[in-house]
C-alpha cells in the first residue's frame, strides 16, 4: 500500500477511498446500462447468488494460504458482487448502494456503545454479550436458539451452540462434550445395520457434537476440516505419483499396497 496515499487524519483510511468507490459504482453503472455489457445486463439477484458464496470461499482460501496479494483480489473480486447486487436492486427501487453502506456503518456504531457511546466493557466476551444484547433490544431479533439461514450446516451448528451457550445450556469442558462423542459413536455403530434415516440421524448427531468440541477447545471447525481435507488431497497425490513411478495404476492396487503408500506419503510430509 502507498503511504502516501494514506490519509492519517483519518486514522490511517486510505484518502482517495472515497472517490475510487465512487468509480466502481459508476463503472457498474456503465455495465448494466442500456448499452452496455450484455452478460451482466442479463443477470438477475438470484444467478449471481451463488458467486457471493464462491467468492467468499476463495478469499477464506487466500486467507488459509497467507497469499496476501491474491488475498487483495478476491476480496475485490467479493466486493464486486456487492456492488452488483446493489445496483440490480436500485435499478428496482429496492434499495442502492448508499443504503448499503449507510445501514453498515450505522450498525456498527450501535453495535459498538463502548466505541462510539459511554458505555464500558473490560473483554471480548462482553462485547459479543452486548452485540446480541443490542440486536435483540434495537431491531427485535428474537430470543433464543435458531437455525442460522443460507449458512452451511458446520458454521450454522457452531453459531446456534454458541446461542443456547450463552444462556448456560452447554458442557462445563471439552472432557463431557468427548464423553458425549464417545455415546454418539456408539450410537452410530448400532445404528449401522438399521433403516438409512436412522444412520443419517446418528452420524449427523456426531457431526454436531464434534463441532461442539471444536467451540470448546477453540478451534474453527471449518478451518480444521478444511486442513484436513487439503493434507488428504496431497498425500493421494504423494500416493498417484509413487504408483505411476512402478508403472501401475493406483486403482489397480491392493488394499494393503494403496495402504503402504499412504503412511510413505505420510512420512514424506513429516507427519
Amino acid at each position: 500500500m502507498d503511504e502516501e496515499k494514506v490519509n492519517e487524519e483519518t486514522g490511517g483510511v486510505p484518502a482517495d477511498i472515497g472517490g475510487e468507490f465512487e468509480r466502481l459504482a459508476e463503472v457498474m453503472a456503465r455495465l448494466r446500462s442500456p448499452g452496455g455489457c450484455p452478460w451482466d445486463n442479463e443477470q438477475t439477484p438470484a444467478t449471481l447468488a451463488k458467486h457471493i458464496l464462491e467468492e467468499a470461499y476463495e478469499a477464506v482460501d487466500a486467507i488459509d494460504s497467507a497469499d496476501w496479494e491474491h488475498l487483495s483480489e478476491e476480496l475485490g473480486d467479493l466486493l464486486l458482487q456487492i456492488v452488483f447486487q446493489a445496483r440490480i436492486a436500485q435499478e428496482h427501487g429496492r434499495f442502492d448502494l448508499a443504503d448499503v453502506v449507510v445501514g453498515i456503518t450505522e450498525k456498527l456504531e450501535r453495535r459498538h456503545p463502548h466505541i462510539f457511546g459511554t458505555e464500558e466493557v473490560d473483554s471480548s466476551e462482553q462485547v459479543i454479550a452486548n452485540w446480541e444484547r443490542i440486536k435483540r433490544e434495537q431491531e427485535g431479533k428474537e430470543v433464543g436458539v435458531r437455525m442460522p439461514a443460507g449458512l452451511p450446516a458446520v458454521l450454522a451448528s457452531r453459531k446456534i451452540q454458541g446461542q443456547a451457550a450463552r444462556d448456560g445450556f452447554d458442557w462445563q469442558d471439552a472432557r463431557g462434550v468427548l464423553d458425549k462423542l464417545d455415546e454418539e459413536v456408539a450410537e452410530l455403530k448400532a445404528a449401522l445395520d438399521g433403516p438409512a434415516e436412522e444412520v443419517e440421524q446418528e452420524l449427523g448427531d456426531l457431526l454436531f457434537t464434534a463441532v461442539n468440541l471444536s467451540r470448546h477447545v477453540g478451534v474453527d471447525p471449518e478451518k480444521a476440516l478444511r486442513r484436513t481435507a487439503l493434507e488428504f488431497v496431497r498425500r493421494y497425490s504423494l500416493m498417484e505419483a509413487e504408483a505411476d513411478r512402478r508403472g501401475v495404476t493406483l486403482g489397480s492396487m491392493s488394499i494393503e499396497e494403496k495402504e503402504e503408500l499412504w503412511q510413505t506419503a505420510k512420512t514424506e510430509e513429516g507427519d
